[in-house]
């Protein structure tokens, strides 16, 4: 663990004293205050606050249902229709993407803020070839002819480590593997050279030798000053990848810090059980041990903290008051009663 630290719409107004990363700089480029996003009637994302800098790399962690990729389609402006921001608000570089149309939004895509989605085959035209996809965000972007984008997206396909990437540029999305629609989806992504990137799950498909390729390929980004957001279940790949992170569980934010804080003395029980869970994020010498019981049902929330039903250190307060996320004097964030004595364990 603590070698893989090493490495490393209704608008609303955040709440005054809202904990934030430390070390972040002044001007962050994409700022979340309080989002609270509603599915079917259901609030599944509540009170989400994070901060993105230029060059910086944020990792959102969590089990399944946690909201994260909730958190990340708002942020695009591309819920479902089941879903709509009920809460908070999002600024990037100082505009609020609340109040934008949709025109103007979409501008922004591409250009400005680009995402990778969790199942490529799912986000590809199945109708057009891979080639043509790629080669359209040029014509439309940089008023380029259909056949000169083909020069710029054969060259962002060669960058993913597509193999002879002129000659599958003429395939369709189903007849490249999943691996290799992950990586078409990374080449769009970066095409444009966006300055916020968000990444939901970007590597899941890949080999180990490609998926080192692409966090290599995302580092560089970083250090030409491409902010991103790395949605992940790999703890291994957000060691290497991120330089802070936010744990969220039912919808909230429940620890937020430094890769190498949260990593090597976990404030809450939640990331903790995270942690002894994880192959990737594990001492070698430690058994993993998963995390007893399940996430809880959205529409049917457990008073006081939600994680109080699975929680070794849960006391009957916890089953009463619910936490919030405050900074603690070491720095970082933590929605638990007892953060300190966790800190300890």
């Amino acid at each position: 663990m603590s070698e893989l630290a090493s490495e490393s719409m209704n608008t609303g107004r955040p709440r005054a004293g809202a904990p934030s990363l430390r070390g972040a700089v002044d001007r962050a480029l994409l700022e979340v205050s309080d989002l609270a996003v509603a599915f079917g009637g259901v609030r599944t994302v509540r009170g989400v606050s994070l901060t993105v800098a230029p060059g910086q790399t944020l990792a959102v962690v969590g089990e399944s249902g946690s909201g994260k990729s909730l958190t990340s389609l708002a942020v695009m402006g591309l819920l479902p229709a089941q879903a709509s921001v009920v809460e908070g608000e999002v600024r990037f570089d100082g505009r609020d993407l609340f109040d934008l149309s949709p025109d103007e939004l979409r501008a922004l895509r591409g250009e400005e803020l680009a995402m990778i989605f969790q199942d490529p085959l799912s986000a590809l035209n199945p109708s057009l070839t891979v080639g043509y996809q790629i080669a359209e965000m040029f014509r439309r972007r940089r008023g380029m002819s259909r056949s000169a984008g083909r020069v710029p997206g054969g060259a962002a396909q060669a960058a993913v480590g597509i193999p002879d990437a002129a000659q599958r540029a003429k395939d369709y999305p189903h007849e490249f593997s999943g691996g290799m629609r992950q990586r078409v989806m990374i080449a769009m992504a970066l095409a444009l050279e966006p300055r916020l990137l968000i990444a939901d799950e970007p590597t899941t498909a890949l080999d180990v030798t490609v998926q080192a390729q692409i966090l290599r390929l995302l580092r560089e980004r970083r250090r030409d000053g491409l902010a991103m957001i790395i949605i992940s279940h790999d703890l291994g790949v957000v060691a290497r990848t991120a330089q802070s992170v936010v744990v969220m569980y039912a919808g909230q934010a429940v620890e937020s810090g430094t890769i190498g804080e949260v990593y090597s003395r976990p404030a809450h029980p939640y990331t903790l059980g995270l942690m002894a869970a994880s192959p990737s994020a594990r001492d070698g010498a430690r058994e993993i041990r998963p995390i007893d019981g399940n996430p809880p049902d959205p529409t049917a929330l457990p008073e006081g903290c939600a994680f109080h039903p699975r929680c070794p250190f849960a006391r009957e307060r916890c089953r009463t008051e619910t936490p919030v996320l405050q900074v603690l004097p070491s720095g970082r964030a933590s929605a638990c009663h007892f953060a300190e004595e966790v800190l300890s364990a």
